[in-house]
C-alpha cells in the first residue's frame, strides 16, 4: 500500500518527533499549576448531567521492561502499593468533594504499571469506593491493563466480581530473542492461560498490545507474533511503534540501539502487522488499531463514530476524564489537569490536603477547534474545514499535497491510502504549538 510513496518522502517524514495526538494541546504544553485553585473551579464546573470517564493509575511492576514507556516504579515489597493505594483512596474523597454533584460514570480504565499487582482485596475495596462516589451506568465498560505472567486467580476472581468487562493484555512480541532484548519474556502458555482464566470468568472483551521497531525484531517474527495472537482470538489489538527516548527514559539506555530496525524496516513491520491482522479478519482501525467484525470499535469506525484519548481509539465520546494516582492526566471542560508524576510528590500533595494536580492547560476555542480536526484526521483519515478554514496553513498544507499524503476537494482534506502510515504528519499541520525538535514525541513511523 505504501509503495507508491519515495523513499526521500517517508525518511523525511517518518523521522520526524511528533505527538501521537491522544490531546491536543499535548502534555508537552502542559504548564506548572501555581497551586490547586483552578483546577477546583474546574472540578466545580463538570456538567453533572452528562456521564465522564475515569482513569486510575497504579504506577508499580515487579520488574522493569526496558522498553516501556510509562511512568512506572518497580518494587518487590507489598508495603508501597497500601500506602499508594491509601493515598489514592483520600484522593478519589478529595475530587469527588470538589465535583458539584453526583456524576454518572460510563467508562473506567485501570492503567499502570501492572494494576493487578494489587491484591484482590484491595482491587475490590478500591472498585468498592469508586462504585459509591460516583453512579456507573449500566453498561459502563471497565477495563485494566493485565501482565500476564502476574495474573493469578484469585485475582481473576475480583475482576469479575467488581465488574470488569475489558481486559488487556501486554503481549508485545512472541520472539524469545527480542523479549530478551527488551527484558520481558513472556511465553505464549503464559499469555493464553491468562486469557482462558478471563474468558472463564467471563471477561470475554480482550485487548492485545504489540509493538514494533523493537530491538532484532524482523518482519517474520512480527508476522509469527501475529499468527500466535490471533490464535487465542482477542477482540482487539493495538499495535504501537516503540519510542526510543533514552535521554527522558534512562532505563532505555539497556536497550542496545544498534540492534534497533531503521526507518524503513519499521515500515515494513508496521506493513506487515497490519497485513497479517487485515488477513485474519480484523478491521484496520485508525492508524495502530483493529479490532474483531461486530466489535464495538469497529462498529464505530464504520459509523463515524471513533473517538481517541490517552488510551487511544476508543468509542469512548465523554468529554470529561477525571484521572486519579500518581502522573494521571484528566480533561476537564475547561482545560488539561495533571498529577504529580514522582509518587512521593503525590502523596504529599494529598497528606497536605492539597489537589494532587500540579500541571495544567486551559483550553481555549481555538484549541477546540484545532482538537476537533485533528481528530477525525487521525480517526477518519478525512476532514471537512466546512467553517474552520481559517485553521489551514498553506505553508503546512502545500509539502503534504506535492509529496503525495494528502488530496484537497475544496474544504475536504483526505490522506492518501499510500500515505496512511504518516497520518500524524498530516494531523501535525493543524498543531498551532508544535516543536518538532521535543524529544518527548515520537517518531512519526
Amino acid at each position: 500500500m505504501t509503495a507508491r510513496l519515495r523513499p526521500d518522502v517517508l525518511a523525511r517524514y517518518g523521522s520526524r518527533n511528533i505527538p501521537r495526538y491522544t490531546s491536543y494541546p499535548t502534555a508537552p504544553h502542559f504548564r506548572p499549576a501555581p497551586d490547586d485553585k483552578l483546577v477546583r473551579q474546574w472540578l466545580a464546573g463538570v456538567p453533572t448531567n452528562r456521564p465522564v470517564s475515569l482513569y486510575v493509575h497504579i504506577p508499580f511492576c515487579r520488574s522493569m521492561c526496558w522498553y516501556c514507556g510509562c511512568h512506572t516504579t518497580v518494587t518487590r515489597r507489598d508495603a508501597p502499593v497500601e500506602r499508594y493505594l491509601a493515598t489514592l483512596a483520600r484522593e478519589i474523597a478529595m475530587v469527588t468533594e470538589a465535583l458539584p454533584g453526583r456524576i454518572r460514570v460510563s467508562h473506567l480504565h485501570f492503567g499502570g504499571g501492572t494494576p493487578t499487582l494489587m491484591a484482590p482485596e484491595q482491587f475490590r475495596a478500591l472498585m468498592e469506593q469508586l462504585r459509591s462516589a460516583f453512579d456507573f451506568l449500566p453498561d459502563a465498560e471497565v477495563a485494566i491493563e493485565i501482565d500476564p505472567r502476574t495474573l493469578e486467580p484469585e485475582m481473576v476472581e475480583a475482576l469479575a466480581d467488581s465488574g470488569v468487562n475489558r481486559a488487556s493484555l501486554g503481549v508485545q512480541s512472541f520472539d524469545p530473542v527480542v523479549q530478551r532484548a527488551i527484558n520481558r519474556v513472556q511465553s505464549f502458555a503464559e499469555t493464553k492461560l491468562a486469557v482462558e482464566r478471563l474468558r472463564g470468568a467471563e471477561i470475554e472483551a480482550i485487548n492485545f498490545d504489540l509493538i514494533y521497531g523493537l530491538p532484532h525484531q524482523t518482519v517474520e517474527s512480527c508476522v509469527e507474533t501475529v499468527a500466535q495472537a490471533v490464535a487465542l482470538k482477542p477482540n482487539r489489538l493495538a499495535v504501537f511503534g516503540y519510542a526510543h527516548v533514552p535521554s527522558f527514559k534512562l532505563h532505555q539506555r539497556k536497550i542496545d540501539s544498534e540492534a534497533l530496525p531503521d526507518g524503513e524496516q519499521r515500515l515494513a513491520q508496521a506493513q506487515a502487522i497490519a497485513g497479517a491482522l487485515v488477513g485474519a479478519g480484523y478491521a484496520a482501525i485508525g492508524l495502530d488499531h483493529f479490532a474483531a467484525p461486530g466489535d464495538s470499535l469497529a462498529v464505530a469506525a464504520a459509523e463515524g463514530g471513533l473517538h481517541r484519548n490517552f488510551q487511544g481509539y476508543t468509542t469512548d465520546a465523554c468529554e470529561t476524564l477525571i484521572g486519579f494516582g500518581a502522573s494521571a492526566i484528566g480533561r476537564l471542560p475547561a482545560g488539561f489537569v495533571q498529577n504529580a508524576v514522582l509518587i512521593p510528590d503525590y502523596q504529599k500533595r494529598i497528606a497536605e490536603g492539597r489537589l494532587a494536580s500540579t500541571k495544567q492547560c486551559p483550553v481555549s476555542a481555538d484549541d477546540r477547534r484545532r482538537a476537533a480536526v485533528i481528530e477525525r484526521i487521525m480517526c477518519d483519515y478525512r476532514v471537512d474545514l466546512a467553517g474552520a478554514a481559517e485553521l489551514a496553513d498553506e505553508a503546512r498544507l502545500e509539502p503534504l499535497v506535492r509529496d503525495g499524503l494528502i488530496r484537497r476537494h475544496g474544504e475536504v482534506i483526505e490522506v492518501l491510502p499510500e500515505a496512511r502510515p504518516l497520518v500524524r504528519a498530516v494531523a501535525a499541520a493543524f498543531d498551532a504549538y508544535l516543536d518538532e525538535g521535543a524529544g518527548r514525541h515520537a517518531r512519526a513511523v
